[in-house]
Protein backbone atom coordinates (compact mmCIF):
# COMPACT_ATOMS: atom_id res chain seq x y z
CA UNK A 1 0.00 0.00 0.00
CA UNK A 2 1.42 3.37 -0.90
CA UNK A 3 1.33 6.29 1.47
CA UNK A 4 0.30 8.82 -0.95
CA UNK A 5 -2.35 11.18 0.45
CA UNK A 6 -4.49 12.76 -1.92
CA UNK A 7 -7.24 15.68 -1.23
CA UNK A 8 -10.30 16.05 -3.12
CA UNK A 9 -11.83 19.28 -2.56
CA UNK A 10 -15.58 19.43 -3.65
CA UNK A 11 -18.74 20.65 -2.45
CA UNK A 12 -20.77 17.95 -4.29
CA UNK A 13 -20.60 15.21 -1.92
CA UNK A 14 -21.57 12.52 -4.55
CA UNK A 15 -18.67 13.07 -6.82
CA UNK A 16 -16.77 13.63 -3.50
CA UNK A 17 -17.40 10.25 -2.66
CA UNK A 18 -17.11 8.49 -5.39
CA UNK A 19 -13.87 10.01 -6.57
CA UNK A 20 -12.23 8.67 -3.33
CA UNK A 21 -14.02 5.31 -3.47
CA UNK A 22 -12.05 4.51 -6.55
CA UNK A 23 -8.97 6.38 -5.18
CA UNK A 24 -9.36 4.14 -2.00
CA UNK A 25 -9.41 1.16 -4.65
CA UNK A 26 -6.04 1.98 -6.23
CA UNK A 27 -4.62 2.18 -2.18
CA UNK A 28 -4.08 5.83 -1.86
CA UNK A 29 -4.79 7.30 1.14
CA UNK A 30 -8.13 10.22 0.76
CA UNK A 31 -9.31 13.01 2.47
CA UNK A 32 -12.64 14.40 0.98
CA UNK A 33 -12.98 18.53 1.52
CA UNK A 34 -16.22 20.48 0.64
CA UNK A 35 -14.27 24.10 0.77
CA UNK A 36 -11.52 25.67 -0.55
CA UNK A 37 -11.07 26.92 3.28
CA UNK A 38 -10.93 23.66 4.77
CA UNK A 39 -8.35 22.67 2.06
CA UNK A 40 -6.03 25.30 3.16
CA UNK A 41 -6.67 24.31 7.41
CA UNK A 42 -5.63 20.54 5.46
CA UNK A 43 -3.21 22.33 3.81
CA UNK A 44 -1.55 23.89 6.79
CA UNK A 45 -2.31 20.86 9.22
CA UNK A 46 -1.07 18.20 7.17
CA UNK A 47 -0.39 18.63 3.53
CA UNK A 48 -1.60 16.23 0.66
CA UNK A 49 0.49 14.59 -1.71
CA UNK A 50 -1.73 15.47 -4.65
CA UNK A 51 -4.83 17.80 -4.93
CA UNK A 52 -8.15 17.20 -6.79
CA UNK A 53 -9.83 20.21 -7.03
CA UNK A 54 -13.21 21.37 -8.59
CA UNK A 55 -13.44 24.86 -9.86
CA UNK A 56 -16.42 25.84 -8.20
CA UNK A 57 -16.68 26.09 -4.68
CA UNK A 58 -18.30 27.96 -2.02
CA UNK A 59 -16.66 30.94 -0.51
CA UNK A 60 -12.77 31.08 -2.44
CA UNK A 61 -12.92 29.49 -5.60
CA UNK A 62 -10.43 26.52 -7.03
CA UNK A 63 -8.46 29.20 -9.16
CA UNK A 64 -7.81 30.95 -6.01
CA UNK A 65 -7.04 28.40 -3.93
CA UNK A 66 -5.03 26.71 -7.10
CA UNK A 67 -2.97 30.03 -6.91
CA UNK A 68 -2.54 30.03 -3.28
CA UNK A 69 -0.95 26.33 -3.13
CA UNK A 70 1.28 26.88 -6.68
CA UNK A 71 2.61 30.08 -4.11
CA UNK A 72 4.02 27.48 -2.41
CA UNK A 73 4.57 24.35 -3.31
CA UNK A 74 4.40 22.20 -6.67
CA UNK A 75 2.69 19.10 -5.77
CA UNK A 76 0.48 18.04 -8.68
CA UNK A 77 -3.14 19.67 -9.04
CA UNK A 78 -5.54 18.31 -11.40
CA UNK A 79 -8.55 20.26 -11.20
CA UNK A 80 -12.33 19.22 -12.41
CA UNK A 81 -15.16 21.43 -13.28
CA UNK A 82 -18.10 21.47 -15.54
CA UNK A 83 -17.00 24.18 -17.77
CA UNK A 84 -15.99 22.83 -21.06
CA UNK A 85 -14.57 25.94 -21.97
CA UNK A 86 -10.97 26.09 -23.73
CA UNK A 87 -10.40 29.56 -21.78
CA UNK A 88 -11.20 27.79 -18.30
CA UNK A 89 -8.74 25.25 -19.47
CA UNK A 90 -5.93 27.60 -20.65
CA UNK A 91 -6.78 29.74 -16.95
CA UNK A 92 -6.33 26.54 -14.84
CA UNK A 93 -3.04 25.91 -16.39
CA UNK A 94 -2.09 29.19 -16.42
CA UNK A 95 -2.16 29.15 -12.71
CA UNK A 96 -0.58 26.54 -12.15
CA UNK A 97 -2.75 23.10 -12.49
CA UNK A 98 -1.40 20.02 -14.12
CA UNK A 99 -4.50 18.53 -15.75
CA UNK A 100 -7.91 20.01 -16.41
CA UNK A 101 -10.41 17.43 -16.44
CA UNK A 102 -14.24 18.22 -17.69
CA UNK A 103 -17.59 16.71 -15.56
CA UNK A 104 -18.91 14.24 -16.06
CA UNK A 105 -15.84 12.70 -16.24
CA UNK A 106 -14.84 8.67 -16.00
CA UNK A 107 -13.26 7.94 -12.51
CA UNK A 108 -11.23 5.42 -14.29
CA UNK A 109 -9.59 7.90 -16.28
CA UNK A 110 -9.49 10.46 -13.04
CA UNK A 111 -7.05 7.75 -11.30
CA UNK A 112 -5.19 6.74 -14.71
CA UNK A 113 -4.16 10.64 -14.71
CA UNK A 114 -3.48 10.59 -10.85
CA UNK A 115 -1.27 7.59 -11.12
CA UNK A 116 0.61 9.68 -14.26
CA UNK A 117 1.06 12.64 -12.45
CA UNK A 118 2.55 11.12 -9.22
CA UNK A 119 4.76 9.03 -10.84
CA UNK A 120 6.14 11.69 -12.80
CA UNK A 121 6.37 14.23 -9.91
CA UNK A 122 7.85 11.93 -7.14
CA UNK A 123 10.30 10.93 -9.92
CA UNK A 124 11.20 13.90 -10.63
CA UNK A 125 11.71 14.72 -7.23
CA UNK A 126 14.26 11.42 -6.55
CA UNK A 127 15.93 12.95 -9.98
CA UNK A 128 16.65 16.09 -8.44
CA UNK A 129 17.60 15.06 -5.12
CA UNK A 130 20.02 12.87 -6.77
CA UNK A 131 21.44 15.65 -9.43
CA UNK A 132 22.27 18.09 -6.46
CA UNK A 133 23.97 15.37 -4.90
CA UNK A 134 25.94 14.75 -7.47
CA UNK A 135 26.63 18.90 -8.37
CA UNK A 136 30.10 19.65 -8.53
CA UNK A 137 29.28 23.24 -8.22
CA UNK A 138 27.73 24.27 -4.32
CA UNK A 139 26.74 28.08 -5.73
CA UNK A 140 26.36 29.79 -9.01
CA UNK A 141 26.31 33.44 -9.39
CA UNK A 142 25.24 35.34 -12.36
CA UNK A 143 24.85 39.27 -11.50
CA UNK A 144 23.13 39.58 -8.60
CA UNK A 145 21.48 36.26 -8.94
CA UNK A 146 22.87 33.73 -6.23
CA UNK A 147 22.15 29.90 -5.82
CA UNK A 148 23.06 27.87 -3.23
CA UNK A 149 22.79 24.69 -4.88
CA UNK A 150 23.17 21.81 -2.11
CA UNK A 151 20.67 23.98 0.15
CA UNK A 152 18.47 24.93 -2.46
CA UNK A 153 18.42 28.38 -1.68
CA UNK A 154 18.30 31.77 -3.62
CA UNK A 155 19.62 35.08 -3.15
CA UNK A 156 18.86 38.04 -5.16
CA UNK A 157 20.15 41.80 -4.85
CA UNK A 158 21.81 39.82 -1.51
CA UNK A 159 18.03 39.09 0.18
CA UNK A 160 17.12 35.69 0.47
CA UNK A 161 13.83 34.62 -2.02
CA UNK A 162 11.48 31.78 -0.76
CA UNK A 163 11.13 29.44 -3.95
CA UNK A 164 9.33 26.71 -5.09
CA UNK A 165 11.13 23.45 -6.40
CA UNK A 166 9.88 24.36 -9.97
CA UNK A 167 11.51 27.88 -9.66
CA UNK A 168 14.63 26.71 -8.34
CA UNK A 169 14.95 24.27 -11.61
CA UNK A 170 13.90 27.02 -13.61
CA UNK A 171 16.17 29.58 -12.00
CA UNK A 172 19.38 26.87 -12.11
CA UNK A 173 18.75 26.29 -15.68
CA UNK A 174 19.32 29.62 -16.80
CA UNK A 175 21.70 30.44 -14.16
CA UNK A 176 24.33 27.70 -15.53
CA UNK A 177 23.99 29.12 -19.11
CA UNK A 178 23.50 32.78 -19.01
CA UNK A 179 22.11 34.48 -22.17
CA UNK A 180 21.63 31.52 -23.71
CA UNK A 181 17.64 31.62 -24.68
CA UNK A 182 15.57 28.13 -24.07
CA UNK A 183 12.33 27.24 -25.93
CA UNK A 184 9.46 26.33 -24.27
CA UNK A 185 9.52 22.83 -25.02
CA UNK A 186 13.04 22.84 -24.35
CA UNK A 187 12.21 24.21 -20.78
CA UNK A 188 9.18 22.08 -20.46
CA UNK A 189 11.77 18.89 -21.06
CA UNK A 190 14.60 20.81 -18.67
CA UNK A 191 11.77 21.76 -15.78
CA UNK A 192 9.00 19.51 -16.18
CA UNK A 193 10.11 16.15 -17.50
CA UNK A 194 10.13 14.32 -21.14
CA UNK A 195 6.48 12.94 -20.22
CA UNK A 196 4.86 15.98 -19.68
CA UNK A 197 1.53 16.61 -21.45
CA UNK A 198 0.04 20.01 -20.70
CA UNK A 199 0.41 23.14 -22.20
CA UNK A 200 3.48 25.40 -22.38
CA UNK A 201 1.39 27.91 -21.12
CA UNK A 202 2.71 26.61 -17.88
CA UNK A 203 6.26 28.03 -18.50
CA UNK A 204 5.00 31.53 -19.34
CA UNK A 205 2.70 31.54 -15.76
CA UNK A 206 6.55 30.00 -13.75
CA UNK A 207 8.13 33.06 -15.31
CA UNK A 208 5.60 35.10 -14.31
CA UNK A 209 6.11 33.83 -10.23
CA UNK A 210 9.41 34.38 -10.58
CA UNK A 211 9.65 38.12 -12.20
CA UNK A 212 6.52 38.82 -9.15
CA UNK A 213 9.03 37.35 -6.60
CA UNK A 214 12.35 39.46 -7.99
CA UNK A 215 11.91 42.58 -9.08
CA UNK A 216 14.22 43.88 -11.82
CA UNK A 217 15.44 39.98 -12.73
CA UNK A 218 16.73 40.08 -16.15
CA UNK A 219 14.93 37.13 -17.44
CA UNK A 220 14.26 38.14 -20.62
CA UNK A 221 11.00 37.03 -23.32
CA UNK A 222 12.82 36.13 -26.85
CA UNK A 223 9.94 36.44 -29.19
CA UNK A 224 8.17 33.65 -30.74
CA UNK A 225 10.90 31.52 -29.14
CA UNK A 226 10.82 31.37 -25.43
CA UNK A 227 13.20 33.24 -22.70
CA UNK A 228 16.79 33.58 -21.30
CA UNK A 229 18.65 35.31 -18.34
CA UNK A 230 20.83 37.87 -19.50
CA UNK A 231 23.85 38.55 -18.11
CA UNK A 232 25.72 42.00 -19.50
CA UNK A 233 29.21 41.40 -20.00
CA UNK A 234 29.10 37.66 -19.51
CA UNK A 235 30.17 34.89 -22.14
CA UNK A 236 27.44 33.48 -24.29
Amino acid sequence: MNNYLIAVVDDDRNIRELVEAYLSKENYRTVGLESAEEALRQWHDDPPDMWVLDVMLPGMDGYEFCKRIRSEAEVPIIMISARDNEVDKILGLELGSDDYLVKPFSPRELVARVKRHLQRWYKSRGSEENAQELQSSPRIEVGQLELIVEERRVRWLGEEVEVTSKEFSLLKMFAERPNRAFTRDEILILVWGDDYFGSDRAVDHLVKRIRKKMDDLPIESVWGHGYRLRNEGGEQ
